[in-house]
């Protein structure tokens, strides 16, 4: 059985809303007014390094689909995004819409199935629908939450309502 690791940026007020500008919110972009600086840079190395695939929501896999493949680094970050396997969770596209190298489509009915399938780490970032999907399901085993020190006042939470007590 596999393990969901959600690792997000979030604001002090709890906003995970589109951090790196892709959706084209009012606050769009927030997260790289900070330098994670080389030990926030190393983590995100790390965790995927460390991960057997991503779990990424239609929003989520189509900014970065259209992003990575084209990007290269010194680190090695982003031939490991480009080379890992990708599952992505959507109730509309089909394995045809997944041209991003190692993707697959799933359906959200799917997840606790993929999760007993998978040996390794599932790793999920960004994604908010999917999120919150995972977190109403019982289905994440760790939430990370980096957080910035920034307010923004709008947008999509982590926990957009109250839940019962929940651990991660």
């Amino acid at each position: 059985m596999g393990k969901i690791v959600v690792t997000e940026f979030v604001s002090l007020d709890g906003v995970m809303d589109d951090p790196g500008g892709s959706e084209g919110t009012r606050h769009g972009g927030w997260s790289f007014k900070f330098d994670r600086g080389p030990d926030g840079d190393k983590f995100k190395l790390d965790e995927l390094d460390d991960a057997e695939a991503q779990l990424l929501g239609r929003v989520t896999y189509e900014g970065f689909a259209a992003a990575w493949p084209s990007r290269e680094d010194e680190a090695g970050f982003a031939r490991r995004m480009n080379s890992m396997r990708k599952y992505v969770v959507s109730s509309t596209l089909s394995d045809a819409d997944a041209t991003w190298e190692n993707s697959e489509v799933v359906r959200p009915s799917e997840l606790a199935a993929l999760k007993e399938r998978v040996d390794g780490t599932l790793l999920v970032a960004g994604s908010t629908q999917l999120v919150h999907t995972l977190i109403q399901q019982g289905l994440v085993d760790v939430l990370r939450l980096m957080v910035f020190p920034i307010v923004l006042g709008e947008g999509r939470r982590v926990f957009p309502h109250l839940l019962d007590a929940a651990r991660f």
